[in-house]
């Protein structure tokens, strides 16, 4: 089938987001991947440099959004589909942009296989910069290392010509001012036929006429059991607990676990791969069967 892509709705159990808090967040920012001066004194200098640029001090201007609640309602939510013969993706712009699905239709069942974590309803928790975030899917980080103030907020979307337009393919593409660097920023979503891939090109503008500090990261949540299992072409990586501390670990085996399979390790961390310099940089969540998704970026 030739590429599709469609508006459509979505119900799930969700609570209410409420109203953002009307007081300016005066509060200092406690950003838990800060790391202090006494283990930055131990990292690459390049490294340590990176570390300590320009951390946010607060979220202003952005309001808090602690407005949410517990109690859960079917909702209807705006989405927009994205559909080839491999591949059926399911976004919401309302939601940050966030992929809420990705199906590989030629396995699994008549539905197929979810490739993604699909939660299946919107609880927001205080896990933001400003608070509101929910779990689940692919989401989109600008900014600064925390999950993203627009977690819970619309982003513009628009179906705009795609890199394979002279074939008549078209695209997703979404779009925000993010207010805690000053920046716009955008994501291109699409499928070409016939391809196994979800393609994203990102795009960060600096209109100023000074150098912006910029984070980015984006954030994959995948099925997890005992036999899932992480892998990347690395031999090290950045280990982070969350006393504060980052420190160089081989992989897979470190301290007595083979830490490939996150459900091993006794404390949530994050693992930060050392890709080697003009390696392929992927990573890949794999089951018992050796299968799963795959990130790649180029």
């Amino acid at each position: 089938m030739a590429t599709s892509v469609r508006r459509t709705t979505l119900t799930l159990p969700t609570a209410p987001l409420g109203p953002d808090n009307p007081l300016p967040a005066l509060r200092p920012l406690d950003e838990v991947h800060r790391v202090d001066d006494r283990v930055r004194a131990t990292l690459p200098s390049d490294m340590a440099r990176q570390v300590a640029h320009a951390p946010l001090r607060s979220v202003l201007p952005v309001r808090l959004r602690d407005g949410y609640g517990r109690d859960r309602a079917p909702a209807t939510l705006d989405a927009i589909v994205l559909e080839n013969d491999r591949l059926r993706a399911t976004v919401l712009p309302g939601l940050g942009g966030r992929v809420h699905s990705l199906i590989h239709k030629a396995t699994g069942d008549s539905a197929g296989t979810e490739l993604l974590y699909r939660n299946p309803v919107l609880q927001p928790a205080d896990f933001a910069l400003n608070g509101a975030w929910f779990s689940g899917g692919i989401e989109w980080n600008i900014g600064a290392t925390g999950h993203t103030t627009l977690s819970c907020a619309p982003l513009h979307a628009a179906r705009v010509p795609a890199p394979d337009a002279a074939e008549g393919g078209a695209m997703v593409r979404l779009w925000e001012w993010e207010r805690l660097r000053d920046l716009p920023f955008q994501v291109d979503l699409w499928l070409p036929a016939d391809s196994a891939f979800l393609y994203v090109g990102v795009r960060i503008r600096n209109p100023h006429h000074l150098p912006a500090p910029v984070y980015w990261w984006s954030n994959i949540a995948v099925p997890e059991d005992a036999h899932t299992r992480v892998l990347a072409p690395a031999d090290d990586a950045w280990h982070f607990g969350y006393a504060r501390t980052l420190s160089r670990v081989p992989v897979p085996e470190w301290d007595g676990a083979d830490r490939t399979y996150p459900l091993r390790g006794a404390y949530p961390a994050d693992y930060f791969y050392e890709v080697p310099d003009g390696a392929r940089r992927w990573i890949a969540s794999l089951d018992a069967d050796g299968s799963g998704l795959v990130q790649t970026s180029t």
